[in-house]
């Protein structure tokens, strides 16, 4: 049988259990009210990882190139950023 493996913001939805601190929670509710309060948080972990994928691919990068500016890793986020917009799918988490 073979398994699919869906990248980041793809596949059905799947219910877990998570943890917040009560005043987190309350500011997510208070900021896009109880029904929506499921998409924010994954609206927030999908950048969050979206963001460390860019983070390993920059340290990698330099690890073989050697050390960019800090303009070049704002430019190399802008550019991660529009190129996985546009093909709307971000690399698969492993």
């Amino acid at each position: 049988m073979s398994e699919t493996t869906y990248s980041i913001g793809e596949g059905p939805a799947t219910r877990v259990s998570l943890s917040l601190p009560e005043g987190t929670a309350e500011a997510i509710r208070a900021r896009v009210g109880k029904r929506e309060f499921s998409a924010f948080i994954a609206t927030a972990v999908e950048r969050e990882l979206r963001g460390q994928v860019l983070d390993e691919y920059l340290a990698d990068y330099e690890g073989r190139k050697g050390p960019i500016s800090e303009q070049a890793r704002q430019k190399a986020r802008q550019v991660f950023d529009e190129v996985f917009a546009e093909e709307f799918q971000w690399p698969a988490t492993s």
